[in-house]
């Protein structure tokens, strides 16, 4: 059985994260999701905007997804060993960078393939954020001038 993993936020679930879990599960058996805890999120000096049990059960949802596991840290290498993954996917926005061509030797000694996967373009739940922000913006001006 072959084990694929990948892991991420997905804090307000789009086009971007479905594609990347069905070319993941096309390439896999089995498809383990670790879904961001909020703690971690903080930790990055981030904030989701849903919280990580709506969060996970969103992913878990998907028809893509056979489990959904906390990620709690950021080591990526240990959870693929404790699951035995033969694969680890993610977007190829991280491709080439100094960061990962490292994880992929370290990936690489240890038997398992890092799968890069094309970046949705133009589409990101800090888009959607900033986006729903700038809305909720204007409104409140809108309702404000009619005081």
């Amino acid at each position: 059985m072959i084990i694929g993993y990948t892991a991420g936020v997905y804090d307000l679930f789009h086009i971007g994260h479905l594609k990347l879990l069905k070319n993941a599960k096309g390439m896999c058996d089995k498809l383990v999701v670790g879904v961001t805890v909020d703690e971690l999120v903080k930790y990055k000096g981030k904030k989701c905007m849903i919280p990580y049990e709506d969060r996970s059960e969103i992913v878990r949802c998907c028809k893509y997804v056979d489990a959904v596991v906390p990620q709690e840290d950021m080591d990526k290498l240990a959870m693929c060993k404790k699951l035995g993954a033969s694969y680890l996917f993610v977007g190829d926005d991280w491709y080439g960078t100094e960061k990962w061509l490292n994880y992929e030797k370290e990936f690489a000694e240890a038997g398992i393939k890092i799968v890069y996967f094309p970046y949705t373009k133009g589409i990101s739940s800090t888009q959607i954020s900033k986006a729903l922000t700038a809305v909720r913006n204007k409104k409140s001006q809108d309702l404000g001038d009619l005081k």
